[in-house]
């Protein structure tokens, strides 16, 4: 006892004059564990997009003007543009979160082997390259493809353009986007209790009251995440944009790509990249305040 309070003492002594807490101590741990993830975050992230909005604000005489703005905003190709991206993005957002929702439910409330078979299939388009799935859009849609085949071979003589048209994009954010949210959604339907469901029949609720008053409420967080993620995956697309979208108009991805490739304006092209990370930090940002706002009344 009197040797466990003498090393006791000893050691307290030592933590004094050393000036060190144990607390402290792990302070400063914890902060060394933390500084390669910040500083990754810092060269991969912040840096760049600081470097884009500078680039932004730039002429070409590298003096600071709003021209690059005032032709995002003003020019007519620009504007047809920034229009379709617009318009293909929340379109298909709206399309994706509809159908993934419909499945989703579908997948909850039904069983047998059609069930079975869309649980096991829905998954395939996630683990397909972007590449891949595009060529096989071509492959299938094309002016030449399997469907204009069997069609003529059929009889029929037009078919809807998809290749190098906006069905094509809006085909192909559909396949890249719909597995995705029917997974979410089907992660937040599994959580509800069947009992809450029986419980809500057993007092005459029917199908459309119990989607509105229970379903919806206890998904809508989850479906919120879905069409975040939709909506930013959707704006950034580059690869099929590019592969089997229009000449005119284009997407901000493919248009940002030929301004600083091919057009070495640089200035512009940030301008474009500013626009769209201004975008999806709206996007963020009101997905961020609505979990704000519902985590007091979840406590």
């Amino acid at each position: 006892m009197n040797v466990d309070k003498a090393g006791l003492i000893k050691m307290k002594g030592k933590t004094e004059r050393t000036g060190i807490s144990s607390q402290t101590k792990a302070s400063i741990t914890g902060l060394l564990m933390v500084i390669p993830s910040f500083a990754l975050l810092v060269f991969t992230v912040i840096i760049p997009i600081s470097l884009a909005v500078k680039e932004s604000f730039l002429d070409t005489d590298r003096a600071f003007s709003l021209k690059n703005y005032t032709y995002l905003f003003t020019d007519k190709a620009m504007q047809s543009n920034l229009m379709f991206t617009l318009n293909l993005t929340l379109i298909s957002t709206a399309l994706t979160l509809l159908i993934g929702y419909l499945l989703a439910i579908y997948l909850r409330f039904n069983e047998g082997r059609i069930t079975d078979w869309i649980r096991k299939l829905y998954y395939i388009p996630m683990f397909v390259p972007g590449v891949i799935a595009t060529y096989g859009i071509i492959n299938m849609y094309g002016n030449h493809g399997w469907l204009m085949r069997i069609g003529n071979a059929l009889g029929f003589e037009s078919f809807p353009r998809f290749i190098y048209d906006y069905n094509g994009l809006l085909l192909a954010n559909l396949w890249f986007n719909i597995p995705f949210t029917t997974m979410l959604l089907s992660s937040a339907l599994a959580g509800i209790p069947n009992s809450v469901i029986e419980s809500a029949r057993d007092v005459g609720a029917g199908k459309i009251s119990i989607f509105a008053k229970f379903i919806v409420p206890m998904t809508y967080k989850t479906l919120l995440v879905a069409a975040t993620f939709s909506f930013m995956g959707m704006i950034g697309a580059f690869t099929a944009p590019f592969l089997i979208g229009p000449n005119a108009p284009q997407v901000l991805g493919v248009a940002m790509q030929q301004s600083f490739s091919i057009y070495h304006e640089v200035g512009i092209a940030s301008a474009m990249a500013v626009f769209m990370f201004l975008l999806c930090s709206g996007m963020g940002y009101f997905y961020i305040r609505s979990m704000i706002k519902e985590e007091p009344a979840a406590r």
